[in-house]
């Protein structure tokens, strides 16, 4: 990452129309979307220097964008790779095979939850309930789900993003 932080124009532009919708004064309603924005921008992750840019831009103290950005496991508080798998583990997922999914995806790729592949292609993390139980097991992949994981499914998806051929937008 640059010593010097700073959105590119259009992005900044977007920050303006977002922190445009809240009332003077209330511009910290403007944090989550802003904080999606900077993580996309900055690497897929955000460093100190990144959250504190951002709560210069909306005027609050830098522990109240900490607060958030740790708080939320849609944010990474550390590099992930390009492709990061969400799986979930709650209630019916888990009596529905998110376990063995996990372990499948940790065995494929001989990585452990919240680690990267070496190559910096995938990074596994499970996740709390992703509010689609009649689908499960299911993971999130960018803004996609992926629902009723089989371990041939999983090796699919993967293959697909090896290939490049799976969007992530």
């Amino acid at each position: 990452m640059s010593e010097t932080i700073a959105f590119r124009p259009e992005t900044l532009e977007q920050v303006q129309k977002i922190i445009a919708r809240y009332p003077e004064g209330r511009q910290k309603s403007a944090l989550i979307p802003v904080l999606h924005l900077a993580q996309k921008e900055f690497g897929g992750w955000l460093a100190v220097p990144v959250m504190d840019y951002v709560a210069e831009i909306l005027s609050i103290r830098p522990i109240e964008v900490y607060e958030v950005a740790t708080f939320y496991t849609m944010f990474n508080m550390k590099p992930v790779g390009k492709y990061v798998l969400e799986v979930c583990k709650t209630g019916p997922c888990m009596l529905n095979g998110s376990d063995d999914i996990i372990n499948h995806i940790k065995e494929t790729l001989n990585i452990q939850n919240g680690e990267t592949t070496p190559d910096g292609l995938f990074t596994l993390k499970t996740a709390e309930c992703l509010g689609a139980c009649g689908y499960a097991p299911m993971m999130q992949l960018g803004k996609f789900y992926h629902e009723h994981l089989t371990k041939e499914k999983v090796d699919e998806i993967l293959e697909l993003c090896r290939q490049g051929q799976l969007a992530l937008d």
